[in-house]
């Protein structure tokens, strides 16, 4: 057992997402650049989530906390067989930036640095803050790309204004030049962080890049903030996440200029609360055949993310990100008796004496032999942007990795991370966490030459002694 690929096979597509297919695809290709030089780490939007990143990081720096939550720093991964017991930190296996080479630039409609900002999203204790304020108040915002037509419960003062989308996308490149330079960082990496914006379908505008830019010069009303960020980005050959589940990078102009240009891109939405749970509970029903009737999940919140998706517009885009993950998760076209009827139904409700402390309630209608119901009740007390700050670390991190690797477009083993994966075209995004996790791990022992984990049992398949490799 444990069949190893030969070093000039081309990898599995499903295993790693999509590649550069035009390059030599062994793991010989892959001859990472080394991490040097610093990096920035570009966050449109400097409110909870951002803020909650960047303080995180001074504090693990100064030893008064732990990166509690990021796989990137905590996680391990296993190499070859289990009696082997290689099982080093990913952050010792593959060349990640490391913690003290990170530099922050950020965009908002609020002139508040970072420290008052933090202040005001009540996430952080003020005397953890308090600790690191110089730090803080040293990451003053840009003036934001923003529109209210987009995010109708937000408005700030602090924009910038130009004749057109394509002016404000070229000042959106002059700041990320002037930010890369300031910082002294040798590459950088763009995480939308900023408000959820109002439902979008796609349009001709998005079909290609030709089009796109035209709709920039002239005003295209499909055109959102995000995208023009995400234009911007990928104009400056830097990797881009969206953090939000807004249409944004994941249209056919962008990716295909990801794509042509090298910079690497991923899912929208990041996966913290009641979806990562869902995506933790759905897999294990599939996995014991057990059947759902319905699954009712409801959300109050009172940050600043609860009051744009009072909006129905924002609202809606955030419904759709949420409602996806079970019909991908549970197939039910190949379990029609287990899931054709499910009812799946999803609220979000602004509070505003919990503030960032959201709590996720889930009811869940299962049934099991011969058909009898039995129900599951999960109540989340979680806080959004605890759970959403060490995702930004690790993206920041992984996508820096995929560019000095070569890679180059979508970057489907990042699944893990999204409530919205993106996937190559005709291939179905992956919603179950666990096989997201193996993707993930799976790519990282590709790139450093070692064998994909299969989990078959080495040894205890083996008939005889001349069976083992």
């Amino acid at each position: 057992m444990g069949e190893r690929r030969s070093k000039g096979a081309a990898p599995d597509p499903w295993i790693l997402g999509q590649l550069d297919f035009a390059a030599p695809m062994s793991n010989e290709s892959f001859e990472i650049r080394p991490a040097d030089g610093g990096l920035l780490v570009l966050l449109p939007g400097l409110g909870a989530v951002s803020t909650t990143f960047v303080a995180g990081i001074q504090a693990i720096r100064r030893g008064l906390a732990l990166p509690v939550g990021s796989v990137t720093q905590m996680g391990t991964i296993r190499l070859g067989k289990r009696p082997e017991g290689r099982t080093p930190l990913i952050r010792d296996f593959v060349p990640l930036a490391g913690l003290d080479d990170l530099s922050f630039a950020a965009w908002d409609v609020f002139e508040d640095d970072a420290y008052t900002a933090a202040m005001k999203a009540g996430v952080l204790e003020p005397t953890l803050l308090d600790q690191i304020r110089d730090e803080l108040s040293a990451v003053r915002p840009m003036r934001a790309v923003f529109d209210r037509n987009y995010v109708k419960k937000l408005d700030g003062p602090f924009v910038k204004a130009g004749a057109t989308k394509m002016d404000l996308a070229e000042m959106l490149i002059e700041d990320i030049e002037r930010s890369r330079d300031a910082a002294g960082a040798a590459r950088a990496v763009m995480i939308w962080c900023g408000s959820t914006e109002t439902f979008l379908e796609p349009s001709p505008v998005h079909d290609d890049l030709e089009s796109f830019e035209r709709g920039l010069r002239e005003n295209d009303p499909a055109i959102a903030p995000s995208m023009i960020y995400a234009y911007a980005a990928l104009r400056c050959g830097i990797p881009y996440a969206n953090g939000a589940p807004n249409l944004s990078v994941d249209i056919p102009a962008l990716t295909r200029m990801a794509s042509e240009n090298g910079s690497p891109i991923c899912g929208k939405d990041f996966k913290t609360g009641q979806t990562l749970m869902k995506t933790i509970l759905a897999p294990g029903f599939k996995a014991r055949m057990l059947g759902l009737n319905g699954w009712f999940s409801t959300n109050i919140l009172g940050n600043r993310d609860g009051e744009v998706l009072d909006d129905p517009g924002s609202f809606r885009t955030k419904e759709e990100s949420k409602l996806g993950v079970l019909d991908y998760i549970l197939q039910p076209g190949k379990y029609p008796d287990l899931y054709r009827d499910l009812y799946h139904k999803v609220r979000i409700n602004y509070y505003p004496p919990r503030k960032d402390n959201k709590e996720g309630w889930d009811n869940i209608d299962i049934f099991g032999w011969l058909g009898y119901p039995m129900q599951i009740k999960v109540d989340f007390l979680c806080r959004d942007s605890i759970l959403a700050a060490p995702l930004v670390l690790d993206l920041a991190l992984f996508l820096d990795l995929s560019s000095r690797a070569g890679l180059r477009g979508i970057q489907e083993w990042l699944s893990f991370y999204f409530k919205s994966p993106m996937s190559p075209p005709g291939v179905y995004p992956e919603h179950d966490l666990f096989i997201q996790r193996k993707k993930l791990a799976n790519t990282l022992r590709y790139l450093r030459g070692e064998d994909m984990i299969h989990h078959l049992g080495e040894y205890t398949l083996e008939t005889s002694p001349e069976a083992s490799d």
